[in-house]
């Protein structure tokens, strides 16, 4: 199986899972995403040599994985191009910043190992609460979160469409490598000289697909708006999932 085809059965896989039966699959949409929001805002706030109160908010993903039944693994499979280049972003920190914090043993921690070591533990704790989110609420369900959050209804129709038409793109794409393959049999990949050709021939027919669509969807009486509706509609159990949560964050934030 080509790499595409991985790329499509792991959306496929994702939307699977967002609507399996399960604790967190049921919660309301909304609460979930400004939960996570709120993780986030909070992650990020915390300063750079503040590693042991950050160290304290995984509190929050852990209680999520365990809970809501979400493979670890399955996470580093699929986000570990991300999750590398996070830890990568502090990486030259050391360098500038040579002040000693304190000592282990006859080894010296400085301020720049600290601040790489927070800034790669932010970047993995917003990876993984968004792939939590992900896993556990559809597209749909985002999107009409947003929607209900005042979002500009241009951002949430283009994230819509982008998500529910990216494997139309991905199975165009690995129409025209099969194509490229059998007029270059036991060739590995594109020779650098086509890529131009291959880039420009996927702009044609992705704007070509996307004329389309849209003119599908006027035919079925689009008229600039996208309406969605949540599955469910918001619980009491819903309202105290957040209020815990916010409580929980923000003592762990301001203690």
């Amino acid at each position: 199986m080509s790499r595409i085809s991985d790329a499509i059965s792991e959306l496929h896989k994702l939307d699977m899972e967002a609507e399996k039966p399960g604790w967190l699959q049921g919660i309301h949409p909304l609460p979930k995403l400004l939960i996570t929001l709120f993780f986030l805002v909070l992650t990020v706030s915390y300063g750079k040599y503040n590693l042991a109160g950050l160290l304290e908010m995984g509190v929050y993903l852990i209680v999520l994985f365990v809970f809501g039944d979400i493979s670890f693994k399955l996470l580093l499979k699929r986000m570990k191009v991300i999750l590398a280049l996070v830890c990568l972003m502090g990486i030259v920190n050391p360098f500038f910043d040579r002040e000693i914090m304190f000592r282990l043993g006859g080894f010296a921690v400085t301020g720049g190992m600290i601040s790489a070591v927070t800034l790669a533990l932010k970047g993995i704790y917003a990876v993984s609460a968004s792939y939590i989110l992900i896993v556990t609420t559809s597209v749909e369900d985002i999107c009409y979160a947003l929607q209900k959050l005042r979002v500009p209804k241009v951002f949430v129709t283009v994230l819509m469409l982008v998500y529910r038409y990216i494997i139309v793109f991905l199975k165009e794409t690995e129409r025209m490598m099969d194509a490229y393959t059998l007029r270059a049999p036991g060739q590995r990949g594109l020779n650098y000289k086509v890529w131009g050709t291959f880039a420009g021939q996927l702009l044609l027919r992705s704007m070509d697909r996307a004329q389309t669509v849209y003119d599908s969807m006027l035919l079925r009486g689009y008229d600039g708006n996208y309406y969605l509706r949540c599955k469910k509609a918001a619980e009491y159990s819903d309202y105290v999932y957040a209020a815990a949560w916010s409580a929980v964050l923000l003592f762990l934030r301001v203690r």
